[in-house]
């Protein structure tokens, strides 16, 4: 596996990735680009396809999940004694519009806890996107919306196993009202989708007000229940080359490697954060000597939370060069790797950690040199499409599964 040759190349161990059920670790806040992420772990309807922490919506369970969600975010804050700035705040889920009439107390406990004066965004699914309820989410202070379309188009939507909705008119309600930015999911990589549909999906997204669009390669996670498999990697790879003539058509940048954007608009993104707490079930911590995940069941959580203890599941604990590996993976993704975030976060240049890699990378063709670091090159950044997809397949479907299956785990291996 690629991930094996990977991992034994940039680690330079045999020993696997772990996960362990320890939570002796100190939750050291005091660390550059602090981020937060919230889960609200409900949907209406369970899509086939999502590989996401979520269950069915029931009123009872989130009125007791808003009240445990507060308690960890107080536990968490009771321990950040510098009232840490963050630098940038997203809910996720599930749907997070489902429990809106919570989201203005949530936030409060957020700003009475951290120093937050950033962008704060959040995840929506069509079926829950109204002119009213987005009206609200500006006003309690949300001035960035990822709208999870997937397709504009009902083929492709029936596939996926999912209802067809307006998406365009979707689109079009959070631009009248105005957030800063608008970043619309789709997928590529389904089957029966052709160059035609994916940039009819692309175009229809922009036109309707999109600042920004996320075209995630759709991937088959174990555990999923869908009666179509995705596309072959030779057809994924013309898809996404078929974009990025479109996004030029468009005048759009790529700002990562499944991302375009509008120019000079903030970008919106879910992953790229070199150092975030997690809040909710399922939900994932990185510090600088760890990674911690909290349990992914909603009910054990709350369990855990209203015994006043942290909920955190399993816990990886990192060296210098380890932690600096998942820097370098998902700095990845953004196309340019920066030495002076590196520098700020790990007092070295990225030449002292990773100098037989980079070079590696250059002679190979997979990265050009910069004044401030490095670039993905086409070749380097269709690589890291193929990498980042089996990394998903080798790690993160694995974890998920278990965790999914056991609310406390023992541990988790991963080569």
């Amino acid at each position: 596996m690629i991930t094996n040759f990977l991992r034994l190349l940039f680690t330079k161990s045999f020993k696997p990735f772990v996960f362990t059920n320890e939570n002796n670790y100190e939750l050291n806040m005091d660390v550059p680009e602090l981020g937060i992420y919230v889960h609200i772990p409900f949907c209406t309807k369970i899509c086939a396809f999502c590989p996401y922490n979520k269950i069915k919506y029931d009123k009872t369970l989130a009125a007791a999940y808003k009240d445990a969600l507060i308690k960890e975010i107080n536990i968490v804050g009771s321990l950040n004694k510098k009232k840490n700035k963050i630098t940038s705040v997203y809910f996720g889920g599930g749907s997070p519009a489902l429990m809106l009439e919570e989201l203005a107390d949530i936030l409060i406990a957020l700003r009475s806890n951290f120093d937050i004066n950033c962008n704060i965004g959040l995840e929506l699914h069509p079926r829950d996107v109204n002119e009213e309820d987005l009206l609200k989410l500006k006003n309690i202070g949300f001035d960035m919306v990822s709208i999870g379309i997937q397709s504009f188009d009902k083929e492709s939507l029936k596939t996926l196993g999912r209802e067809y909705i307006n998406g365009a008119e979707k689109v079009r309600m959070a631009a009248c009202i105005g957030f800063k930015t608008i970043d619309v999911d789709l997928i590529f990589g389904i089957e029966g989708q052709c160059e035609e549909s994916l940039k009819r999906d692309f175009k229809t997204a922009f036109e309707a007000g999109a600042t920004q669009v996320s075209t995630y390669p759709f991937i088959d996670f174990s555990y999923a229940n869908n009666k179509s498999k995705p596309l072959g990697k030779k057809d994924k790879k013309k898809l996404l080359q078929y974009l990025e003539k479109v996004s030029e058509e468009l005048q759009c940048k790529r700002t990562a490697v499944w991302t375009f954007g509008k120019k000079d608009v903030p970008r919106y993104s879910s992953i790229t954060r070199d150092n975030f707490i997690g809040f909710g079930p399922s939900a994932t911590t990185l510090l600088r000597d760890f990674f911690k995940i909290n349990t992914f069941s909603v009910e054990e959580y709350i369990k855990r939370v209203n015994s006043k203890k942290m909920p955190t599941a399993l816990t990886m604990k990192f060296n210098e060069r380890t932690r600096a590996l998942y820097w370098l993976f998902w700095n990845s993704y953004t196309l340019s790797i920066d030495n002076e975030s590196f520098k700020k976060l790990f007092k070295k240049d990225l030449e002292q950690i990773f100098k037989l890699e980079l070079t590696l990378g250059r002679i190979m063709g997979l990265l050009t040199k910069t004044d401030q670091g490095y670039e993905l090159t086409e070749k380097g950044t269709y690589r890291y499409h193929l990498v980042e997809q089996a990394y998903t397949h080798q790690y993160i479907d694995k974890t998920w599964r278990i965790a999914r299956q056991e609310a406390w785990p023992n541990k988790i291996e991963l080569y």
